[in-house]
């Protein structure tokens, strides 16, 4: 009869933990009605230029070629010079949606979304496009149009290229990326001679976003070791530094532009992403320009056991890992915007230029951010909950409960030999105490 008792109790708490997977993972985290919060002090950056290369490994990206020179020198430079660097930690899924929704929206996607499509919102949410004065996108149209659509009001504008375009089965897709840099010349350069759109560009709060898909779609179609891959990062190191020159040009070298240059998702050596494997989930992450740190020489050993850092030779400088939705609170933070409402992002403090006071403002009102989401969340499940049936506990205490009850039923059933005499006969007659122990 114990047993039985042991084995429906057992049923039941299974079936329970396994429905609360459906409650937590396949139904939305997001909440709405929070307050917008910004840091009171004014800001570093006028504007940011957010430049993703979609499907970069980090390793790709670091690693040094065999003669010591860099796939990427402008950036290299960045990073050894005046900005600080770090890898980007991804999630699982490793797909583009749920790592720019991280990027620029601060939330890891919920996993209901891969039943509803990436392609558009599958439930609306706050984003850093969202809360500035205005946003110019340029990239592929399975990834602008879901922070367009998505945005209160009219200023996050999008610039796609042809959907056909992405051919994984092209020679070299790097030109997704040449179309991207030659959009954003032409759109710097008709702003010279247009009035209103130039005004618009002088305004504060503005974000300058590039999606460059060809190292993804070449990774896909010839693996990431192929000379296409790794000739396109070339390329985009190229067309970034071309960039940042036009837009210093523009407007006229005024020290108020902040750069942050990142991926989405990494690849297996066989050109695939969505799921956790270390090539996947690494990423680079380098950020320079108005209230960002200059690079900084290491002062001791660095807290990084993966090897990568004598592996990249940039043993010597200062590396600030982050997790993915930490760019979002970083990105608002330096041009003045409110916190994304949805972002769960944490703010790295050390990417910072800044007074002591900014900062500990911008860390207060990250937590407040949180905070909120929190106390919405806590309002819905009182109110959608029988009131005898709310108790707010930690869920960890569940599995204790259950494992201890299994523990003790383990115990009594196996451990007590009072309640086998015949045992303990048995160990009496075939144990031998020395002479020494005898009472």
């Amino acid at each position: 009869m114990r047993m039985i008792t042991f084995l429906l109790v057992g049923l039941i708490v299974h079936v329970v933990f396994f429905l609360s997977i459906f409650d937590i993972y396949f139904t939305s985290p997001l909440v709405h009605g929070m307050t917008p919060h910004a840091t009171p002090q004014a800001p570093p950056s006028s504007r940011l230029v957010l430049v993703v290369a979609d499907g970069l490994r980090a390793d790709s990206f670091f690693t040094l070629l065999p003669n010591g020179s860099s796939r990427a020198p402008y950036l290299r430079s960045v990073i050894e010079e005046k900005g600080t660097w770090g890898v980007s930690h991804t999630r699982v899924p490793t797909e583009s949606r749920p790592g720019h929704v991280a990027l620029i929206a601060g939330f890891y996607e919920d996993v209901s979304a891969v039943a509803k499509g990436w392609k558009e919102n599958p439930v609306e949410f706050d984003s850093v496009f969202n809360e500035t004065r205005h946003t110019w996108c340029w990239g592929s149209p399975d990834i602008l149009p879901m922070f367009a659509k998505g945005a209160s009001g009219d200023h996050v504008y999008t610039h796609t290229y042809p959907a056909e375009e992405e051919d994984f089965a092209s020679t070299d897709a790097s030109r997704l990326d040449t179309w991207v840099f030659t959009q954003v010349k032409s759109f710097f350069q008709s702003a010279k001679s247009n009035a209103s759109l130039r005004a618009n560009l002088l305004q504060d709060e503005n974000v300058f976003f590039l999606h460059l898909l060809g190292i993804d779609t070449n990774g896909h179609a010839h693996r990431p070791m192929s000379q296409e891959y790794l000739d396109n990062i070339g390329l985009v190191d190229t067309g970034v530094a071309e960039l940042v020159s036009m837009v210093e040009d523009f407007f006229g070298h005024d020290g108020r532009t902040a750069y942050v240059f990142t991926s989405d998702h990494g690849m297996t050596n066989w050109g695939s992403h969505g799921a956790g494997h270390p090539s996947e989930t690494l990423t680079p992450l380098v950020a320079w320009g108005a209230g960002v740190h200059n690079a900084r020489r290491a002062t001791g050993p660095q807290p990084y056991s993966d090897g990568f850092l004598q592996d990249w030779k940039l043993e010597h400088l200062q590396r600030v890992d982050v997790n993915q939705a930490d760019i979002a609170p970083l990105m608002a933070s330096l041009i003045g915007v409110p916190f994304p409402l949805n972002s769960v992002g944490i703010l790295p403090l050390l990417y910072l230029n800044n007074s002591e006071h900014f900062k500990a403002e911008s860390m207060y009102t990250n937590a407040i951010q949180v905070l909120e989401q929190y106390k919405i969340k806590m309002t819905q499940k009182k109110e959608t909950t029988m009131p005898f049936l709310f108790t707010p506990f930690d869920v960890v205490l569940g599995f204790v409960g259950w494992t201890s009850y299994v523990v003790l039923v383990i115990l009594k059933t196996h451990a007590n030999l009072n309640r086998n005499p015949s045992v303990l006969q048995q160990v009496g007659e075939y144990t031998v105490i020395p002479p020494d122990l005898h009472v």
